[in-house]
């Protein structure tokens, strides 16, 4: 009997735990619930080998009965979001006003922990150990980097994780070779001007219009000075400048975002951004200070790894089910920092259900659902990926 075989044959019991979690969402730091309710299970289980990091991380141990020494990780994000569910007919819907999984994270939880049910079920048929990590706070681009500094990736010789993909069927699962999801920085820009009544302009210093020429200005860093076939964004979406109508804004701050492929355009990118908002300040008679937040670099996925998630995907569900020309997307996942570390593959799996709305809304909706067949679906490849793994039969 195949893994996913055996996921299918749970799948009552993985869109129950998908529902649970998606009723009690948590934020990045606050999984605390979470959390609890991953160990309650991986107790039932029979997981015994568990502890908490930094709060509301989860990591897990699973060992293999036969001999061997190889470590293979199994990654999940757990953290929702601050978004209100808009569609309240859910049975299942968010209990936490305010909050909601709008990412898939409820589904990638379960998924891991049906996989955890798997492995334990087949441990006499591999050794080593399978290491499940149930990341915290990966949508602030924070849970990664905690966990790597407290030693999850010590050993460990592969990882292997995934995300929702509503742009994709179910059924479809996306490994592409080489980058596949955005570096994000976060810039605040601070600009300093002079008050002064608007009807004697020259006599301050214009912190609003200083910021409404680097909000212009910016994107002209990527229609002038990067490659028009490398992508590139550059996005503000906070501004917020002056007290009344009839003065001289005297402060402004302006909050927005960089996307990019490749460590050599991201490094480029903002440092012209730097210079960009100093010397547009200086033009004006002001200043500009800039504070960046390294959120996540870009996930790129290794030829290596790849194949061997590719074959995993054939075997189990076919040849058409794997897709690897999936377009590159611009949002963020700190999955990178993992792969900086560890050779690791990062798939996309297909939740949209056409037949259904909903599940083909992009991720971060306040409609967002999946089409919850995907989930024994990556139970399986998790349980899959890591017996070959450990088993060596990957190897050619």
């Amino acid at each position: 009997m195949s893994f996913y075989n055996e996921a299918q044959a749970m799948a009552g019991y993985l869109t129950d735990l998908r529902r649970e979690f998606h009723r009690h969402p948590c934020i990045s730091r606050e999984e605390f619930w979470t959390a609890e309710r991953i160990e309650r299970e991986l107790d039932a289980i029979g997981v015994t080998e568990h502890r908490r990091v930094d709060g509301s991380a989860v990591v897990a141990s699973i060992f293999g009965e036969k001999e061997g020494g190889r470590v293979m990780a199994l990654r999940a994000d757990i953290d929702a979001l601050a978004i209100r569910e808009a569609d309240e007919t859910r049975e299942y819907r968010s209990r936490e006003e305010g909050k909601m999984h709008a990412c898939g994270h409820d589904a990638h939880t379960s998924a891991l922990i049906g996989a955890a049910r798997l492995l334990m079920a087949h441990r006499s048929e591999f050794g080593g150990e399978v290491r499940l990590i149930f990341e915290h706070a990966e949508e602030m681009g924070y849970g990664a980097r905690v966990l790597i500094r407290e030693g999850v990736l010590d050993g460990v010789g592969r990882i292997f994780g995934v995300h929702m993909a509503p742009d994709m069927v179910c059924g479809k699962v996306g490994v592409r070779v080489g980058p596949n999801v955005a570096s994000v920085d976060h810039f605040t820009v601070k600009v300093h001007g002079e008050a002064a009544h608007v009807s004697v302009p020259h006599q301050g210093v214009d912190a609003l219009y200083i910021a409404s020429q680097i909000v212009v200005a910016l994107q002209a860093l990527v229609t002038r000075r990067s490659s028009p076939v490398e992508p590139l964004v550059i996005g503000v979406g906070k501004l917020h400048a002056g007290s009344s109508y009839n003065i001289v804004a005297p402060y402004a701050e302006l909050e927005g975002t960089t996307r990019a492929f490749t460590p050599e355009r991201r490094e480029t990118t903002n440092a012209e951004i730097d210079k960009l908002c100093k010397g547009i300040a200086e033009i004006y008679g002001g200043s500009a200070e800039i504070e960046w937040e390294d959120f996540g670099s870009s996930i790129i996925n290794p030829e290596g790894p790849c194949a061997e998630a590719g074959e995993v995907v054939t075997d189990l569900f076919g040849s058409d089910a794997l897709v690897t020309d999936r377009p590159i997307c611009c949002i963020g996942d700190d999955f990178s920092e993992y792969q900086l570390k560890v050779p690791g593959v990062y798939a996309f799996v297909g939740s949209c259900d056409p037949t259904r709305p909903d599940t083909g809304v992009p991720l971060h909706n306040d409609r967002f659902d999946i089409d919850e067949r995907v989930i024994p679906m990556v139970a399986a490849m998790h349980a899959e990926y890591a017996v070959r793994y450990l088993t060596g039969k990957l190897e050619k």
